[in-house]
């Protein structure tokens, strides 16, 4: 893998580093470095941990401090408050499942590549305005799935998608196939009862398959 530069990362290298950004709920801090290293193990190192849990910032810092190959991103920003609550834990990237201008205005302000969430076309447009070109088609299967983002490839012509939401390792192709496609997102990387009974080695099977997926 090549040397990141968390100075200058960019959201288009985030997308490009792997084919799959694992989407992570963690409910227990003491998970968050042994998971860290299983998907670093197999090759995933951009690591979306979501806000959704009272841990999951001590679980960012702990990722930050103890797995430096790990490159920590903070997923469900949906304020400035999120986005610097999470680069204070060390978040070096951010992911929201929607978009506006504030959280935009956070995260360029903190230096945080975003990877704004979108679901229209109007929606592509405000975030397009504010200066994002590369964004997070969310929730990717009930929104529209590949039949949609091969429709945006016309009038977005110059936007790169990372879709999220119900994707797994046997649908993920069909959207890597596109060429507006840079990386999927996905939760099915570390699955719940994984991470609950320690299974780590299974963690870094998954992703290893992830990481070679072809784009």
């Amino acid at each position: 893998m090549k040397t990141i530069d968390f100075k200058n990362l960019t959201a288009l290298q985030v997308m490009q580093d792997a084919p799959v950004i694992p989407v992570i709920v963690l409910n227990d801090v003491a998970h968050a470095v042994p998971m860290a290293r299983a998907l670093v193990a197999g090759g995933i190192r951009m690591l979306e941990v979501t806000l959704r849990t009272p841990q999951a910032l001590a679980c960012m810092e702990a990722i930050a401090k103890e797995v430096p190959e790990a490159v920590v991103g903070a997923g469900t920003v949906r304020s400035a408050a999120d986005a610097k609550a999470a680069a204070n834990a060390g978040a070096v990237f951010a992911v929201s499942p929607g978009y506006t201008s504030a959280v935009g205005k956070a995260c360029r302000d903190l230096g945080l590549p975003l990877l704004p969430g979108v679901a229209t076309g109007s929606e592509i447009m405000m975030a397009q305005e504010d200066g994002f070109t590369e964004l997070k088609f969310f929730p990717a299967m009930q929104a529209g799935g590949s039949a949609l983002l091969k429709a945006w490839s016309g009038p977005f012509f110059d936007i790169n998608f990372c879709p999220t939401g119900g994707l797994i390792l046997t649908n993920a192709p069909d959207f890597l196939s596109l060429p507006n496609v840079k990386c999927v997102g996905g939760s099915w990387l570390t699955p719940a009862d994984a991470m609950a009974s320690g299974d780590w080695a299974r963690i870094t099977k998954l992703a290893t398959e992830a990481s070679q997926l072809k784009r």
